[in-house]
């Protein structure tokens, strides 16, 4: 075996490894993740540190540079066996499982971004409520009459899209009713022109003649100016 095939084949093994690695941890990180957004991992006391994060939040930041760490390691291995193919016998096999691992990175990569991207989106709506639920319960145990300045923000807001909603079928409304308006009056025409056309036949008639007239003066016009045309022809054959 030649020394090219020796060094792809160890190179491809460590790179099997860390593919089935990340398999692992990417499954891990997706379950802890989620456990977090949802609060489903308790912390003890004991396990927070000095700036209250819990054990929780050090575990999937732990297991985060690790995944990462996996793979800029994996990119490397593939960018080593992708030199290695100059150098190996059988050049068309190698290229296969090369592009092979290619993909397998490609897909671990997006699984990863993808996963910490929902992860993130979980844990910022859980934030995000668990802030609404404190304001909420700070004002119930304030017992005042008023709600915080955040909720009457929300309440004006509210109330001003409701305004703007209310505007805007108005609107429509209002174009309705003129669209409404014009087809009404276009029927009331065309009824009072279908009036006068069966009170005046005699002007029906008269259209009739005139259209009738004028189709038999274009065809007289276009037989004079035929009868010119060849008139004009055989003049200049006879010359």
């Amino acid at each position: 075996m030649e020394e090219g095939d020796v060094r792809w084949e160890e190179l491809r093994r460590e790179a099997r490894k860390i593919e089935g690695d990340l398999d692992v941890k990417l499954s891990s990180y997706a379950k802890l993740g989620g456990m977090l957004a949802h609060g489903g991992y308790v912390d003890s006391p004991s396990t927070t540190d000095g700036h209250g994060a819990g054990a929780g939040d050090v575990a999937y930041n732990s297991m985060e540079m690790e995944i990462e760490s996996l793979l800029e390691k994996l990119l490397d291995l593939n960018d080593a066996m992708s030199r290695c193919v100059a150098s190996a016998t059988s050049t068309a096999s190698i290229s296969q499982k090369l592009a092979r691992h290619r993909d397998i990175l490609h897909e671990l990569t997006q699984e990863f971004r993808r996963t910490r991207g929902n992860i993130n989106s979980m844990r910022e709506h859980a934030d995000l409520l668990s802030s609404v639920r404190s304001e909420i319960s700070e004002f119930k145990a304030s017992g005042n009459v008023s709600p915080g300045p955040s909720l009457l923000r929300e309440r004006a807001a509210i109330h001003g899209s409701i305004s703007q909603i209310d505007d805007v079928i108005g609107q429509a409304q209002a174009t309705k009713a003129a669209l409404s308006f014009q087809r009404s009056t276009f029927l009331e025409i065309q009824g009072k022109m279908k009036q006068l056309s069966d009170r005046f036949p005699i002007v029906r008639s008269l259209l009739g003649a005139i259209k009738r007239k004028r189709s038999r003066d274009t065809l007289i016009l276009s037989a004079v100016i035929a009868f010119c045309l060849l008139f004009l022809l055989i003049y200049w054959m006879a010359k």
